[in-house]
């Protein structure tokens, strides 16, 4: 039958709280220890392919940029000044999203080669040397460890070290293929060289691998190295590459103790502080099981400085609760309030029936005095002498007005008062 979702696009990411979704489901059950994890399938695993719903049919989305459009901008990014600031850190969209597809399994892209074209793979057997150095797998493995000057220097090997899905600086090496992938975890050789490589630039930046679960020590020569690895940022880009790669092919558990290791070092025992941004922004998101990433991140942020410019999660619980606190304040202040304005209203309404009983009472004055031609005037007329011609007690007709103009001016801060709470 084919695979379905392959004529169908998915809608793209469009913030970064699209595209990260650590701390969607903060209630699952976690690992006890912080070894090797994330590789096996779980509540925390996030699924191949993205829930949204389709977009349309047609493979790439024509609005979407290609692979390595995301890639590039984010590697932009990394690649700039690390170094500590003062500002506070912003997340990148374009880290993002480019950590989000890869996380989902490039959901929009398919397979552009063909399944014969296993160009990654006769590399790792050594039947084809990397393009366009033309080097054997071997022969990096066995003339190149070591040495740190050609692997610092030079800037096309890496991408057939660390086969990708998606297309990296070196135009010569190819994608991988999802086929492509299964053919080379099946392959003995082809394994063994990848952890063989992984050995070697893991040493390059001070590092050695203790075991086969991916745990990972500093190095004999780990001073030099890390203090080279703070000085050169283009290689965060490299651990960003290896770490993606590792999960492609077949080694996601080995993501993890790296992370911890660097974020160790980073942070606690800063001897290498200028790869935190990267560590926290990319290397962190490389890994598929959001309770791995929230174990690092919980980890990082108990050891960041300041922690209030710490903006990877979790939500704060105490900004949480103080919303929920503000939240049950309002509806008491709100009836407070109610109280409040129904007493004014009732003052109100005595002082209102006191200024009645005084008009009342002039009325009646009114009527028992000897009526002149000029009652008629008692109706309202727009001639303001008519007025003064008008038989009244003076006295108690001001007080009445005072009392009334009391009354309407008490009235309306009732209802002022009676409006928050509505």
């Amino acid at each position: 039958m084919g695979n379905l979702l392959g004529g169908v696009s998915f809608r793209e990411p469009t913030t970064v709280e699209d595209c990260d979704s650590t701390w969607q489901t903060d209630s699952e059950p976690e690992p006890e220890e912080p070894g090797p994890g994330g590789g096996s399938e779980g509540p925390g695993q996030e699924p191949e392919q993205p829930a949204q719903p389709p977009e349309r049919a047609g493979g790439r989305s024509h609005s979407s940029p290609a692979p390595d459009e995301d890639a590039e901008a984010a590697g932009a990014e990394q690649g700039g000044d690390s170094t500590e600031a003062t500002a506070k850190p912003k997340r990148s969209f374009y880290a993002a999203r480019d950590l989000y597809k890869y996380r989902h399994q490039y959901p929009n892209f398919k397979d552009i080669r063909y399944q014969n074209d296993l160009s990654n793979l006769r590399f790792y057997k050594n039947k084809i040397p990397f393009k366009p150095d033309g080097v054997y797998i071997e022969e990096v493995l066995n003339k190149w460890k070591g040495d740190y000057e050609k692997l610092e220097h030079n800037h096309t090997y890496i991408q057939w070290l660390f086969p990708l899905r998606e297309q990296g600086l070196n135009f010569y090496a190819k994608e991988l293929t999802t086929y492509e992938i299964e053919e080379f975890k099946k392959t003995k050789e082809a394994i063994r060289r990848f952890l063989l490589a992984y050995k070697m630039m893991l040493e390059f930046f001070g590092i050695k691998l203790t075991d086969k679960t991916g745990n990972v020590a500093r190095a004999v020569n780990w001073q030099e190295r890390f203090q080279h690895l703070n000085e050169s940022q283009h290689n965060y880009l490299r651990i960003t590459r290896i770490l993606k790669s590792l999960g492609e092919l077949g080694y996601e558990s080995f993501k993890s103790p790296l992370v911890k290791f660097i974020l160790h070092e980073a942070l606690v025992e800063n001897t290498i502080p200028n790869i935190k941004q990267s560590a926290l922004e990319y290397f962190v998101y490389t890994i598929r099981d959001r309770r791995e990433r929230r174990k690092l991140l919980r980890f990082a942020q108990k050891h960041y400085t300041p922690s209030e410019n710490f903006i990877w999660g979790p939500p704060r619980k105490e900004q949480s609760e103080g919303s929920k606190a503000q939240k049950m304040s309002s509806p008491l202040a709100s009836s407070h309030n109610s109280q409040t304005s129904m007493h004014k209203k009732a003052k109100d309404s005595k002082n209102s029936s006191s200024a009645v009983h005084l008009n009342s009472k002039t009325a009646e004055e009114k009527k028992v005095a000897p009526k002149e031609p000029v009652e008629e005037t008692d109706r309202p007329s727009p001639e303001p002498s008519n007025e003064a011609a008008k038989p009244r007690n003076t006295e108690k007709d001001s007080n009445a007005e005072n009392v009334n103009s009391q009354s309407e001016k008490t009235g309306r801060k009732g209802y002022f008062l009676a409006r928050p709470s509505s």
